[in-house]
Formats: structure tokens, sequence, C-alpha cells
């Protein structure tokens, strides 16, 4: 490919810089592999490996993304990269890591992109006998917390939930908890020729059944969702707690721990679930909704029981704020990312506590195909609400955030009027009202439907969204006011000005009238351009020069 594509190919695929993602101009590899510890090669691996893994990317300036290719090789080659890393960075995956190279066709430009997988469990990867992280913009000597992270990270293998707890018994879980149970064992298997006989099952054999407990053992999953209060303290020091708290201007909290199968619909109960309506402008009746969906309540809340992080000693918190619920756990996605599930294309190959996510799918808590965050995401788009967002979540705890209340008036009207669209479609839309990145291919896909207009990364919804949704006062607002309607303003704006004004007093006047999607200087630009048609009219001049010359409006109409 050409110099202009291979930078077009890079942008594309590593657009900033990040924790994953590195852009280094690093020409001499002799110099720059193996030499000043902290800021070679071989740290910049060290580090990229000690957070999720990512991308390193060599011969290209930073910030620009100039290809300037790397011109000095010594003797390194993409396969013995690899081999000398083997021996110099201790615990890297060498077998996963890949080197891939670019040359240009038209410049002979050479340019590497290392991709780096993420370091083993509880292995952090050392450079320089010493491991590293990235902070901002910054290499350091790995601090002290991010090591115990890593130390104290779950290893495959190793399930949690199945352990069994040797001095807790039966007598240590709730009644209530293990009817409610069963009940729903008998709801999830109905097609089961034996669903007659559970009632006949004496507590030791349900269980077992169920998957809840081993053998007849009680396993942490039993405590989890089925006992009572008092046997929490078989888990210490992991807490087995869901903390409640209203943060607004009433506060509350309170702590909820198990028997989960039933405390869950507790904490539902507490939220303030109010009625809403909407109003779309197809209609003469508005819609009513409920603030939030109960449903999507008690999925997010098992959600967070089945995937949390318990050898991280935290609890499970839920915040209600006036206009959503968060959702946190700890713990991070360990089978691809949130946005994986949304339209219900992806089924998980892995839990982190296999046990205790069987128990809770036969209890009818969960399902174990990875619908749950899509019937979260269907419930929303059918309530007309903002999507599940999962975007503040971390390498070390996962952040859901349920929205109550629409956050762009035109996507919520839009949804109210056009059933017609597509999952993929509404995914996309609710992208751009948060105003996230969506990729360029999906850019071109919603301008061809009509559905966005704007440059990026500004870019907003269309006009004929707009006039179908009644929002049109927004849209002008972000499309900014025609050219004629600017000259108007501005010559009535000036007549009325005996004295003049100066150019930063014009800038100001006008600068909020243009479209959002300019930049400052596009905008600078087009308010010249304006000025300057209107001097060359004899409509408005000019005394002074810079900054401090003063307009002035001639009296020609």
């Amino acid at each position: 490919m050409t110099e202009d594509e291979l930078k077009d190919h890079l942008l594309q695929a590593y657009p900033k810089e990040t924790e994953a993602c590195e852009w280094k101009e690093f020409k001499n590899l002799k110099n720059s592999w193996n030499s000043k510890k902290g800021e070679d090669v071989e740290s910049y691996i060290s580090a990229i490996a000690n957070m999720d893994g990512g991308h390193l990317v060599l011969g290209v300036v930073d910030k620009t993304l100039e290809i300037v290719g790397i011109q000095v090789f010594g003797d390194y080659a993409p396969v013995n990269a690899r081999q000398r890393l083997a021996g110099r960075c201790s615990h890297l995956d060498v077998d996963v890591l890949k080197i891939e190279a670019f040359e240009t066709s038209d410049t002979s430009k050479t340019v590497w992109v290392i991709h780096i997988p993420k370091h083993k469990p509880r292995l952090p990867v050392n450079a320089h006998g010493m491991p590293w992280q990235r902070i901002d913009d910054s290499l350091v000597a790995m601090r002290q917390d991010r090591l115990d992270a890593i130390l104290a990270e779950h290893l495959t293998g190793v399930d949690w939930s199945s352990q069994i707890v040797p001095t807790a018994s039966i007598a240590d879980l709730d009644a209530g908890a293990l009817r409610v149970a069963r009940d729903k064992f008998k709801e999830k298997n109905t097609a089961q020729l034996w669903k007659a006989e559970v009632d006949q099952w004496d507590d030791k054999t349900f269980l077992d059944k169920s998957k809840i407990c081993s053998s007849g053992g009680i396993t942490r999953t039993a405590i989890l969702l089925l006992g009572k209060p008092s046997a929490v303290h078989f888990l210490s020091p992991h807490p087995a707690q869901i903390t409640w708290k209203l943060d607004g201007e009433e506060r509350a909290y309170e702590h909820f721990g198990p028997p989960f199968i039933l405390t869950t619909t507790e904490i539902a109960k507490r939220i303030r679930n109010i009625t809403q309506r909407l109003f779309p402008t197809n209609q003469l009746l508005g819609v009513d909704i409920q603030k939030y969906d109960n449903l999507i309540i008690l999925e997010a809340l098992h959600n967070c029981i089945a995937h949390q992080d318990y050898e991280r000693c935290e609890r499970i918190i839920v915040t209600e704020t006036t206009d959503r619920l968060v959702f946190e756990n700890a713990g991070s996605f360990i089978d691809g990312t949130a946005d994986d599930y949304l339209n219900g294309k992806r089924t998980p190959h892995k839990y982190r506590n296999p046990w205790l996510a069987h128990a809770m799918v036969e209890v009818k808590m969960i399902d174990t195909v990875g619908y749950g965050i899509h019937r979260m995401t269907t419930s929303q788009r059918c309530r007309y609400l903002p999507l599940p967002d999962y975007q503040k979540s971390s390498k070390n705890r996962v952040i859901l955030e349920v929205s109550g209340r629409p956050i762009d008036e035109r996507y919520s009207q839009l949804l109210l009027e056009r059933s017609d669209l597509d999952i993929d479609t509404v995914i996309l839309l609710d992208r751009v009202q948060k105003k996230l990145l969506i990729t360029d291919e999906a850019v071109s896909r919603l301008r061809k439907a009509h559905l966005i207009e704007g440059r990026m990364p500004n870019i907003h919804v269309a006009a004929s969204i707009a006039e179908a949704t009644g929002t049109q006062a927004n849209y002008t607002q972000a499309k900014g006011l025609t050219d004629d309607a600017l000259r108007t303003l501005l010559i009535e704006h000036m007549a009325k000005l005996i004295s003049g004004t100066s150019r930063p007093d014009i800038d100001k006047l006008l600068a909020s009238l243009l479209s959002k999607s300019l930049t400052g200087q596009q905008t600078k630009d087009k308010i010249t351009n304006l000025l300057s048609s209107l001097k060359r009219n004899k409509i408005l001049r000019s005394e002074g020069r810079g900054p401090g010359a003063r307009w002035f409006h001639t009296g020609k109409p």
C-alpha cells in the first residue's frame, strides 16, 4: 500500500494513544529496542502487557502519526525480535505476541505494529528486571496498587463459587429461599418428565440436582443464593453484600446480604420507579412508561452477582440518582466486551464463576447464552430510552448505567415513531446521542439512511428526523444559521451600534449561531469571510488593524 493508504489504515485501526496503544518514532531499532529502561521498546511492551495488552506502532511520529519509517534495523527482524523478547521480558507470552511489518510501495518506508498480549494471570511482565505501567502519557515503574491487583487476579481453572464450605450444613440455608428455588427450578424444567418428582425430593437431592450444592456439600454458591443472613460468616473475608444508595437531594442507603434469590427483589422495591409520559409528534396521545423496567433492575442485579470477582473482597453497589441507576461489581468482562452482547448475537464461552452461573440458570435468575444484556437493550429500546451503557467500566470494575430519562429528545422521539429500525441501527444512534465514536463505515450507513448530519466527530441528527420529531429548534442549534440569516442578523445588529464594535465582540455574537460541528478555526474563517463580503459591498467598514480594529455600519442597506 502507499504511504497515504498506510496512514489511513493506521488511523482507522489505532486512532489515538491509550493505555492499549502507543505510537513511537523509534527510527533506529538498534538503539531503541533494548537501551534506556523506561524509554525503550521492551519497557513499552511490558507496560502495555501489564494492562490489557494492546499495540505498539513503530516508525510514526507521536501525535500526528506522520510516517517516518524505521531507518536502522541493526540485526532486528520480526522473527528474531520475538525470540529476543522471550529472554528479556519475563512472563511475556511470545507465542501470542505478533509483529506486523508494513512497507509503503511509493516511499519504501517500513512501519512495525507489535501486537502485545495481556499478561498471564498473577504474572506481571518485566523489562530490565522490573514491571512497568503507563499512566497518562508517561511510562513509570509499576505502582504497588497495580501490582497488588495483578497478584490477586483470578486463576483459570479455580472456581471460587464451587468451593465447599465444610462447616456449613443445610440448616444454614433459608427455608423460604429453598421454596422459591424449587418453584423456579420446576418452571425452568417444565418439559422434563421428572418435573412431577421435584416436590418429592428431599432438600439434599434437590440441591444436588439443581447444581447448587455438590454431593451433599454446601458450596459458596449455596450460601450466596440461599444462605440465612447469619451464614454470611462462612464466606469471610469475602463480603457477600449489595449496597443500595440513593444519591441526590434525598440521601439514603441500605445493605443487603444472602439469600440473594430473595433480597434482590427487596432491592428492586427500594428504587423509586415513577411513571412518565413521552409525546410522539405523529400521535395525539402520549405514551406512558415506567422510569425503569423491573426486569432490567433484576437482570442487572443478577448479572452483578453472577460475575462478581468475590476474591477481590468488594461489595456490589447500586446507586440511584435522579435520572439513572448505576450498578457496579468487581472484576472485568472475561469474554469479550459489553458491546459484543448488545445485539444478542454473541454467546459467552466462559464465566468467572461457572458453578454459581449454572445454579442461577437452574433457578431462572440468569441465562448462559448471552441474552441478559440483549434483553436489557431491547427493553430500553422498546421504552424509547437510552440503551444500557458500560462506558465507565474499567479493568477491575464493571459499571452499568441504566438511564431512566431521555438524553436527547430527538432519539427518543425517533424510536417512538420508527419501530422499523433494526437493533444495530438503534445501537449506532444511541452512540451518536451519547457523543461516542462510531466507525467510518457506520457513519456512511447512517448518512445514506438520512439519519445523521454534521462533520466527524460532531455528527448529529439529520434535518429530516428533526422535522419528523418536532425538534427543529435543537437541530437548528446543531446545524447553525444559514449564511443569509447570519448576514441579515449582523447587518441589523451593526446598524444599531453608532460607535461601532470590535472584532472579538462580533466573533462572540456569531460563534454561538454557527454550526456546532465547525472547529474553532473554521468558525473564525467563516466570520472573516462574512465580514470581508460586507466590506467589499460597502455595507460595513473598519478603522484600524488587527484585533483592535473597530467595525461600523456605513448606512448602506
